[in-house]
C-alpha cells in the first residue's frame, strides 16, 4: 500500500497540509466533548473512575522487616539497597503504615 505524499514546498502542498491540520483540529474538539460526556455519564452511574488499587505482594510482604528496620534509623536508600527493592517502595510502606496509624487511633 502506498502512503500518499505531497509536496510541502510548493503552494498546493502547503494549501493540502493547512487544510487537513484545520479538518483535523475540527475534529478533535468533537472527540474530547464525547469523552468529556462519557466520563460524566459512567461517574453519573456510579462507576470509579482512575487507576485502581492493586496488590503489592513484595511490598506487602516485606513491610515487617522495613519497618523494623525503619525503627532502627536506617535510611530508605540503605534499606532498599538492602532488601532489593525500590527507595520509593521503602517510603510507600511507611506511608501506608502510618497512613493507618493515624486512621486507627480516630
Amino acid at each position: 500500500m502506498n502512503g500518499i505524499t505531497f509536496d510541502l514546498s510548493s503552494p498546493h502542498g502547503r494549501m493540502l497540509a493547512t487544510f487537513l491540520s484545520g479538518i483535523a483540529e475540527f475534529e478533535r474538539d468533537p472527540i474530547s466533548e464525547r469523552v468529556k460526556s462519557g466520563l460524566a455519564a459512567a461517574k453519573a452511574r456510579g462507576k470509579k473512575l482512575g487507576r485502581q488499587t492493586g496488590q503489592r505482594p513484595k511490598g506487602d510482604r516485606l513491610a515487617p522487616k522495613v519497618l523494623a528496620v525503619v525503627a532502627e534509623g536506617r535510611s530508605y536508600r540503605w534499606i532498599a539497597r538492602d532488601m532489593a527493592i525500590s527507595k520509593n517502595t521503602v517510603a510507600d510502606i511507611v506511608t501506608r503504615t502510618r497512613g493507618s496509624h493515624l486512621m486507627s487511633e480516630n
